[in-house]
């Protein structure tokens, strides 16, 4: 496969995937129109393109919570990515270790913590859920620190689960959904041996101790409704950043108040996101948030951004708008389900050489020059 951009990914992606978890990882919420406006508003960024100013030697690499990285990129939390390919968050944190940038294991991964650790060269981050079971919740975290973990990105923006009408047309939910599956993986015969067979168990790792023998994608779906928890409140995450010594980084951030409320709780970081646009649809997108955001929280904290990026150009985009580091969702999982690691690591090398052509092209040579300067208001 020649793959020179994240559609191409995406096309080989819904290729090789069963429907249910195509449009699992490809949908949004609602009608979709924040998806939609995630990838419109970001292409929509004008920069100033700057000519005759020495860019032979262009330097990609940021420190971002005492880490010095290759990129100012970082591999999002995705849930299920280990039914995209063959033990899939080992095949991508290995990835991003190979690239020298951080992974962040979902909550809800097929494989569990201890077996992803196992498999990177390097420290992991993990995405942790707000939950009413907080005995769980401490467990996990105990977990986390005991693998060696020490940055948590705590996900916000889920008190009841957003409406994802794709899942109930593919069978991911609704009447008959395993029969459905199973159908639909007969019919993607390459993922069915590779991944259907060949990945088991499909469970989902970190929650299989509380699910016990019941931790299929029923139980599951199940179990996350359930315990969703729609009456939290900012007091009650205090015991978070009590109990986590680590860097602690909340995401799901799109209101300069919240941003403000995140500071006061002690976080380290924010990112400001709107959940790939599969939560509140008619949010805002992302970069068009992420201004007031900054400006509201200043230096007080690290912001990162997540949603609508495709390419190196979005990614230097989203640090003109002012964040320091993007996190990756959709355009990881493409290059995952497309090639396994070996798509992550090109999605990766892809992301850096348009970035540095970017850089180049707008006259800055370092990811600590790109500024709302670089921005272009006409």
């Amino acid at each position: 496969m020649i793959a020179t951009s994240t559609s191409d990914f995406r096309l080989a992606a819904r290729r090789r995937l069963p429907r249910f978890l195509f449009d699992y990882v490809d949908g949004g919420s609602g009608a979709e129109t924040t998806l939609r406006r995630n990838e419109a508003d970001l292409e929509a960024v004008a920069v100033r393109q700057q000519i005759l100013r020495d860019v032979r030697d262009v330097d990609l690499s940021c420190t971002l919570f005492s880490q010095r990285l290759a990129l100012p990129v970082m591999l999002g939390p995705v849930g299920l990515a280990g039914m995209y390919a063959r033990r899939g968050e080992a095949q991508a944190a290995r990835a991003a270790a190979d690239r020298n940038i951080p992974f962040c294991l979902s909550t809800v991964s097929v494989c569990a913590l201890d077996e992803v650790v196992a498999a990177s060269s390097r420290p992991i981050w993990f995405q942790l859920y707000v939950i009413r079971d907080r005995g769980f919740m401490r467990d996990l975290l105990a977990r986390a620190k005991a693998q060696g973990v020490r940055t948590l990105v705590f996900t916000v923006d889920m008190p009841v689960p957003g409406m994802r009408r794709r899942d109930a047309h593919s069978g991911l939910s609704g009447p008959w959904g395993g029969m459905r599956r199973l159908a639909q993986a007969a019919g993607r015969p390459g993922w069915a041996w590779d991944v259907g067979i060949r990945g088991r168990p499909h469970i989902l790792g970190n929650v299989a101790p509380v699910l016990g023998k019941a931790s299929g994608l029923e139980d599951f779906m199940g179990w996350l409704a359930a315990n969703f928890d729609p009456a939290v409140q900012w007091r009650d995450l205090e015991w978070i950043r009590e109990a986590w010594e680590g860097d602690l980084i909340v995401k799901g951030i799109l209101d300069p108040g919240d941003a403000g409320d995140a500071v006061r709780l002690g976080a380290d970081g924010i990112v400001v996101s709107n959940h790939g646009g599969r939560q509140l649809d008619g949010a805002l997108s992302t970069a068009r948030a992420l201004p007031s955001v900054v400006e509201a929280v200043g230096d007080r904290l690290t912001v990162l951004a997540d949603s609508g990026i495709r390419s190196g150009a979005d990614v230097v985009r989203m640090l003109a708008l002012g964040a320091r580091g993007v996190l990756l969702g959709r355009a990881w999982a493409y290059a995952l389900a497309a090639a396994g690691e070996a798509g992550v690591a090109r999605l990766l090398d892809l992301l850096a050489a348009e970035m540095r052509v970017t850089l180049a092209l707008t006259g800055v040579r370092t990811i600590a020059e790109v500024d709302r300067a670089l921005l272009d208001p006409r």
